[in-house]
């Protein structure tokens, strides 16, 4: 917020629409709602979202705890990236063969906790190693969804949200900021009111995120 231009009451309500919100609100909805500018508009939620950018949590799982991990596709990737596996060609999900150029979103999910989520090149790194009391894995191409725990149904209810955030509110995402979104979707996840946050709980836990971070108006990403 520093040298904005923009009156201080109307920075804390566009942190709490962005926080209230589920799904998320898009820069066309803040601007008329606010009677900003779109380009103000837009830039605010981008800084926002800086805001909500989590780099200090500590390390998921632990003694007793399951920490799911699974990776979904959103979006055309702007540069398809090639994999040494496919002799050049782009990285394909689920094996078809031909480029599909889709843009990776991996997550780690621990079950009634938190979410670690990011964007890949390319999501086709080594299994976890043997530090873990177990890994185990479900096969969905198999038919395989739910074996006595093993599961992954927490990180795919967070997919679900994302996406349908992304295709219902968002509706278009460059590549180079889909960290942001991550980060957006990511923080309310971890501050849901199943882990005893209200929407103003969640709010003022985004405002003193702003600590120690700022982002200029043309370096959005």
């Amino acid at each position: 917020m520093e040298r904005s231009h923009i009156p201080l009451n109307k920075w804390l309500l566009a942190f709490y629409l962005l926080n209230a919100s589920k799904k998320g609100m898009s820069a066309h909805q803040l601007h008329r709602a606010l009677k900003l500018d779109y380009k103000s508009a837009w830039s605010m939620c981008h800084r926002i979202r800086e805001a909500m950018r989590e780099g200090g949590l500590g390390p998921l799982g632990g003694e007793g705890k399951i920490v799911e991990a699974d990776e979904t596709y959103f979006g055309s990737q702007e540069n398809p990236q090639p994999s040494h596996k496919r002799k050049g060609r782009p990285f394909t999900q689920g094996g078809k063969s031909g480029p599909s150029g889709e843009r990776a979103v991996v997550a780690l999910v621990e079950r009634g906790g938190h979410v670690r989520s990011f964007h890949p090149a390319i999501a086709d790194g080594p299994s976890v190693g043997k530090e873990f009391a177990a890994h185990e894995t479900v096969v969905h191409s198999r038919g395989e969804y739910v074996r006595d725990e093993v599961h992954t149904n927490s990180v795919e209810g967070y997919f679900s949200i994302f996406k349908r955030g992304m295709r219902g509110i968002y509706q278009h995402c460059k590549e180079k900021h889909l960290h942001r979104y991550l980060s957006e979707y990511e923080f309310r996840y971890n501050h849901r009111v199943a882990l005893g946050y209200s929407d103003i709980d969640r709010t003022l836990a985004a405002i003193r995120g702003v600590e120690g971070k700022r982002l200029m108006y043309r370096q959005p990403h």
